[in-house]
């Protein structure tokens, strides 16, 4: 998709105008495009860089268009980092601009390695929902340690220090997920949701997945789509399904409704967090936050316990006062 013109125009002028860099005591200034990539980089940077995000809350990556507000936070930066893969897919010409004359780094493409992928059908030919798997998204950990303290190199130790405690909460993290999802009745571990996005998930903790739209949420909706949804969910007696924090929720109530005209009951699981991380200054606005509510909702829905948090992640949940003991509906991700 092609820039609209005014913006266009904003973007040349300014990548032509004086730029005052930042100095190199100085925080470094680093635009991300989603919040999942963000908080790594908030994690492993710490006080050496300050971090602003792209895109919040509710935000759908695959939809995003640059205001001339993103623009402009763009040229004040002194380094910007994106996914990839696609993901951004309609930044791709403002990321490009910006490439030339500034460090501009796709950190999943850089950190992650092709044959780790899945594959799809779609215009994307690539998942980008990297980040649904723990495992492979602590991939990016050490590729965003490098290009922080490549340009801030006074931060090296402190960025290091900070990227191995990160490691090990995320390895931690992800044996906690494959454990508790370990304990939903085989029949009912199935996972159906408004869109694919959750195939790393399925494919690392052995849950099977279903989206009712496509990979991207660009591509419509159909009848068929529809059935095809329903159709399972009857066969294979789904007690839950979920909706997203990006997508409206019609498509969900649609199978939801039609199933039950068929006699099978389906309830709502619960909101997942799939391209969008929650509030700010929540623990659903963090990447462990994110996936520890996605699996709590997931495991409590069809039929399953949660695991006790590992040592590595009990300083994380104190921070956030979390109380496994009681249901996700009912508990306050609030500090």
């Amino acid at each position: 998709m092609r820039l609209p013109t005014a913006l266009l125009a904003t973007l040349t002028a300014m990548m032509f105008s004086h730029m005052s860099w930042a100095d190199d005591t100085s925080p470094l200034k680093t635009m991300v495009t989603v919040g999942m990539l963000g908080d790594v980089v908030s994690q492993v940077g710490g006080d050496c860089v300050a971090t602003t995000t792209m895109m919040g809350p509710g935000v759908d990556p695959h939809l995003y268009q640059a205001s001339a507000r993103d623009v402009h936070e763009l040229n004040e930066a002194d380094l910007i980092l994106f996914s990839g893969y696609s993901l951004e897919g309609q930044l791709g010409e403002v990321l490009e601009r910006f490439a030339r004359i500034k460090p501009t780094t796709a950190i999943s493409e850089q950190a992650i390695d092709e044959t780790q992928l899945i594959h799809s059908q779609d215009a994307y030919g690539i998942d980008p929902h990297l980040w649904m798997d723990a495992g492979l998204w602590a991939q990016t950990v050490p590729a965003v340690a490098k290009v922080l303290a490549d340009q801030r190199p006074q931060c090296r130790d402190a960025i290091q220090t900070r990227q191995a405690d990160y490691e090990a909460q995320l390895e931690a993290l992800d044996g906690w997920i494959r454990t508790s999802i370990a304990t939903i009745p085989e029949r009912q571990r199935i996972l159906v949701t408004a869109h694919d996005a959750f195939n790393y998930f399925g494919r690392a903790y052995g849950i099977e997945v279903s989206g009712i739209q496509g990979m991207s949420t660009a591509t419509e909706t159909g009848v068929g789509d529809i059935r095809r949804t329903v159709d399972l969910v009857v066969e294979r007696e789904v007690p839950a399904m979920f909706v997203e924090s990006t997508i409206n929720p019609r498509t969900v109530q649609a199978v939801i409704d039609a199933a039950a005209s068929r006699g099978q009951q389906v309830a709502i699981g619960g909101q997942l967090y799939s391209d969008a991380m929650g509030a700010p200054d929540t623990a659903d606005g963090t990447y462990i936050g994110m996936l520890v509510a996605n699996t709590r909702h997931i495991v409590e829905a069809l039929g399953g316990k949660v695991s006790p948090l590992p040592e590595p992640l009990q300083g994380w949940a104190s921070r956030w006062h979390l109380d496994f003991d009681t249901p996700i509906a009912a508990n306050n991700h609030t500090e």
